[in-house]
């Protein structure tokens, strides 16, 4: 069993080459509250990443857990996650505490209770955080409106069709604008985590924090440094893409013709989206 890391360092918000950003000041007497929004079916490591990370941290001033973590959805009932996973909400949206910290791991439901739940919190949060496709939440709320974020490699292309008032930042491991940041896809929710709680605490709790779970990913001290990782990608796409996610490559089970060339999807839902509007996602982004 893991122990937990108590936090000692002084804030240092250098991380990498990019800006330094402010501290975030803990709240005095009380545990820093964490709320992760959850919708069936989420992506277990998009949630479990972030969740591992603060749980591990112990605040100095009274050596208990610095982050107080807990699920919000629609409602309480049960939720089937990515592979299977049962998880049951804590809270509704309406008996969730105001949190300092909400995580939005991939999802699907968008609905507008969803994001105007969103919308409501974040104007009381210390940071907004997205992992993967949750930044797409984020950016249906408008709370991507005008800043730097980042999302999934495999969702760049829908980003920018479908959110043009996002500044998409490619090839990055996230995004930090202060109050709203977002991560790209799945494992680099672990890394914003880190990089979350070296605003609170420090680089070298962190850094420590790290160690404790073993973990040796470095993006969360350089979020520009994501080594081969895009070569390899770009090795594994031998066949069709899907020109309306960039997904690939796809399979020729869904497929559709257009001015004479045939196009193929990774789901009925693309094509059904690339038929309304064929030209927007032909587009080369």
């Amino acid at each position: 069993m893991l122990g937990p890391v108590v936090a000692q360092a002084v804030p240092s918000t250098k991380v990498g080459d990019e800006p330094r950003l402010p501290p975030l000041i803990k709240p005095k007497g009380r545990a820093i509250k964490v709320a992760f929004l959850i919708s069936e079916p989420f992506q277990v490591i998009d949630f479990a990443g972030p969740w591992e990370i603060f749980s591990q941290v112990l605040d100095p001033d009274w050596n208990l857990p610095a982050f107080e973590l807990y699920t919000v959805s629609r409602t309480k009932a049960p939720i089937t996650a990515s592979g299977g996973l049962k998880v049951v909400p804590e809270h509704s949206f309406s008996s969730a505490p105001t949190p300092d910290i909400v995580v939005v791991p991939a999802q699907d439901d968008h609905s507008e209770p969803v994001l105007a739940w969103l919308r409501k919190v974040s104007k009381q949060t210390q940071v907004t955080m997205s992992v993967c496709t949750g930044a797409f939440l984020l950016a249906e709320a408008g709370l991507l409106d005008g800043l730097e974020a980042t999302t999934f490699h495999d969702a760049y292309k829908l980003m920018a069709v479908d959110h043009p008032k996002v500044k998409l930042k490619r090839k990055v491991r996230f995004v930090d604008n202060g109050h709203i940041a977002t991560s790209s896809g799945l494992s680099a929710g672990i890394d914003l985590a880190l990089h979350i709680v070296a605003r609170y605490y420090g680089l070298a709790l962190a850094d420590e924090t790290a160690a404790t779970l073993e973990y040796l990913g470095y993006g969360w001290k350089n979020p520009n440094d994501t080594a081969d990782l895009f070569p390899r990608l770009a090795a594994q796409r031998k066949g069709p893409i899907c020109p309306v996610c960039d997904m690939g490559p796809v399979g020729k089970e869904v497929s559709c013709e257009y001015k004479g060339k045939n196009y193929y999807f990774c789901s009925e839902g693309c094509k059904k989206a690339f038929a309304k509007n064929p030209p927007k996602y032909l587009v080369n982004f």
